[in-house]
């Protein structure tokens, strides 16, 4: 009989079986609340702050810009900025395009533009981004930094935008009360303050973004920097440093208190500049005057593109007065970039807009480089006089015209250069005996030709293209005067080498006949030009131009006043240069400078009753590419610029004046009364000085024609 086996099956209550899960979850729950609280505090912490907390970026308040009598330049005005924070959006794609939709309406702005490409904030003109575009970069880049997506809005939208955010929810909408650059003297001073934009991006200049967003604490989406003029070379001085501090926002994003101060910030300094804007807008004034007497009597025939005047005291280096034309309008580039006013200054190839030829943005004075044409013969004179090479009282005979035999082929008479004197071309033709004092009068070439570049038949071994080099070094040509502006040219000094490696030829004499007279390879500035003047006429002390006067803090007090810098004491001696002085003088009483106004006008050019004036005019030829492009550059007829310096009184030197028109053809009618005005002007303006045959300069602007 089989045996049945009983199968026993363990009964478990379902009560414990409840409490054990019960008690597996409890446990499992205390775990996780033990990781979250305990061992991952400090990164949801860090997290819970970084919600709460933000850094916020203080700008500094900008320094303002002063003429030498508190008259100001460049000051502060307030301006009105829409901005939205993409991150403080919200989440509903429905709200947040309600909220773009509607500040599109309010800003009449459109919601997006196809094909748009990214440009700088703030930025105007047909083709730009809408509001939904700016919003979408934002948020792609920099979800957290506000965007700006108008600028500069007036004062009845900004409130109505205002109204929308207080009455609807508007979550990273803000309208921001920004400073913006205002330039009261606007045209008159821009080549001199200059202008401010936006930083530009990485891309575009890694260096300089780099340096004002890493170094200076900067925005790129909402700090500008100088460009230009003051603005830029004194941009650190100017713009202070922006602070920093952590506050405390809601989930709207709106601020609820400041946590903590990182950095203070700093404001900016005041400048105050040399110049007397008084004295500029007469310079100006006498420039364009005079050349629209010209344009009138030739019937619009004499071509002006452009004219630099520059007013200093030779003692000092200070700059009294600069001028530059044609110019542009500051006050276009202050609030918002006007493309359309940008790129007919500077051209654009992509819309058929050629550059323009006159350089409106550049400063002529210091950006640009010039032959010097006659007014280069200081340096000569000086260098021939000092090294021995002449004896002053000596008479070199100028026939009109000397002949350099080719030394390859001395007896083919159609391998000789002639090089003529400018009086060659006249009824004179030739200014017979010359010495030294009569050579600087006339400004005779064939003079300065044999005692800079040699003479067999006169045994003269003349100065050299070595030591004319030496000497055009030792007045400060081939390096930067050192001016608070940027961007200033070295000029450019010429020598064998130079010519060897970068054409290939071998130096001759005619280039050294070229190069005393200002011609050829010689290139300057006319601030360079000015000051190596300065520099006989104070004594012998080449100083360092001064833009700047003084640097200012907020209540006024001086920071730092400019003081005169000697850049190079010149090796000459107060002989020497007395009779350099006596040769300007001599100009001015019966050289190149003693003769009447044309163009319909037979007033003297030099006519400062009471006051004696020594000077030195020039007519250099040029060819560069904008007149090979008007077919200008024609043998033998080739077109001239004019200059002309001045300085005054004779006996105790107080004030220099340098007046350059491109193509102005003669030194002594075009560029000889803008320089005799621009002295009458200071005499009037600066020193109090009444002059009965003589009117108060004319400060009307004037607009050529």
């Amino acid at each position: 009989m089989a045996t049945r086996r009983r199968r026993f099956k363990l009964q478990v209550p379902r009560s414990v079986v409840f409490y054990g899960l019960l008690v597996g979850l409890i446990a499992l729950i205390i775990w996780k609340l033990f990781d979250l609280q305990v061992q991952q505090y400090a990164t949801y912490v860090d997290a819970a702050i970084e919600n709460r907390i933000s850094r916020v970026n203080d700008p500094a308040p900008r320094g303002v810009i002063y003429d030498r009598r508190g008259v100001l330049l460049a000051r502060n005005l307030p301006s009105f900025v829409i901005t939205i924070t993409p991150a403080f959006l919200p989440d509903n794609e429905a709200q947040t395009q309600a909220i773009v939709r509607r500040l599109a309406e309010l800003l009449d702005m459109p919601l997006t533009v196809p094909g748009s490409t990214p440009k700088q904030p703030c930025v105007t003109g047909p083709g730009l981004r809408g509001v939904q575009d700016l919003v979408d970069e934002g948020a792609g880049f920099q979800p957290f930094t506000p965007v700006k997506i108008k600028c500069d809005v007036d004062q009845t939208t900004a409130f109505e935008v205002r109204q929308e955010i207080a009455s609807l929810p508007m979550p990273g909408v803000e309208v921001v009360v920004e400073p913006v650059r205002d330039y009261p003297t606007g045209a008159l001073t821009s080549a001199l303050v200059g202008y401010m934009a936006p930083i530009p991006s990485r891309g575009d200049a890694p260096l300089t973004f780099d340096y004002y967003v890493t170094e200076r604490g900067l925005l790129p989406n909402r700090d500008r920097v100088g460009v230009q003029g003051v603005e830029a070379s004194l941009q650190d001085t100017l713009a202070g440093q922006n602070g920093s501090r952590l506050v405390e926002r809601d989930v709207a994003g709106e601020v609820l208190r400041t946590t903590a101060v990182e950095t203070e910030t700093v404001p900016g300094y005041n400048v105050q500049l040399t110049i007397d804007v008084r004295l500029q807008r007469a310079v100006e004034v006498a420039l364009l005057k005079r050349l629209q007497e010209i344009r009138d009597y030739t019937g619009g025939n004499q071509n002006f593109t452009s004219g630099v005047v520059i007013v200093m005291n030779p003692n000092t280096g200070e700059v009294l007065a600069m001028v530059s034309w044609p110019t542009y309008d500051n006050n276009k580039f202050a609030r918002n970039i006007d493309l359309d006013y940008y790129f007919s200054l500077v051209g654009d190839e992509t819309r058929g807009i050629p550059p323009n030829p006159d350089y409106p943005m550049l400063n002529h004075a210091v950006q640009i480089l010039y032959p010097p044409g006659s007014v280069f013969k200081l340096v000569t004179a000086t260098g021939a006089l000092q090294e021995g090479v002449i004896d002053p009282n000596r008479e070199l005979d100028d026939p009109g015209k000397i002949t350099i035999r080719n030394k390859y082929f001395p007896a083919d008479p159609g391998k000789a250069k002639d090089f003529v004197c400018w009086i060659n071309k006249t009824a004179q033709q030739k200014h017979g005996p010359v010495n030294f004092t009569r050579g600087i009068a006339e400004s005779c070439n064939v003079y300065f030709y044999k005692i800079g570049g040699g003479y067999e038949p006169d045994k003269l071994e003349g100065l050299g293209d070595v030591r004319l080099a030496k000497w055009m070094d030792i007045f400060g040509f081939g390096k930067r005067t050192g001016i608070d502006l940027p961007a200033e040219q070295a000029g450019f000094i010429p020598t064998r080498d130079w010519k060897r490696r970068n054409q290939g030829e071998s130096w001759t004499t005619g280039d050294t006949y070229n190069a005393v007279i200002g011609q050829g390879f010689v290139q300057v500035t006319p601030l360079q030009m000015l000051n190596a003047y300065n520099a006989v006429i104070n004594g012998g002390a080449l100083l360092q131009p001064q833009i700047v006067d003084k640097i200012l803090d907020g209540e006024g007090n001086v920071i730092s006043d400019t003081q005169p810098v000697v850049l190079n004491a010149l090796p000459v001696s107060s002989a020497n240069l007395a009779l350099v002085r006596q040769g300007l003088r001599q100009t001015v009483e019966s050289g190149t400078l003693s003769g009447a106004i044309l163009y319909g006008r037979s007033d003297p050019i030099v006519d400062v009753p009471g006051i004696n004036v020594a000077g030195k005019t020039g007519t250099a030829e040029y060819c560069d590419r904008l007149a090979w492009s008007r077919d200008l550059c024609i043998p033998g007829k080739w077109p001239a610029h004019a200059w002309t310096m001045m300085f005054a009184p004779y006996e105790a030197p107080e004030v220099s004046v340098v007046a350059f028109v491109y193509n102005g053809t003669e030194g002594s009618i075009v560029a000889g009364p803008v320089a005799n005005a621009a002295l009458r002007a200071y005499f009037q303006i600066v020193k109090g000085v009444e002059f009965e045959d003589l009117p108060a300069p004319d400060e009307t602007p004037v607009t050529p024609r």
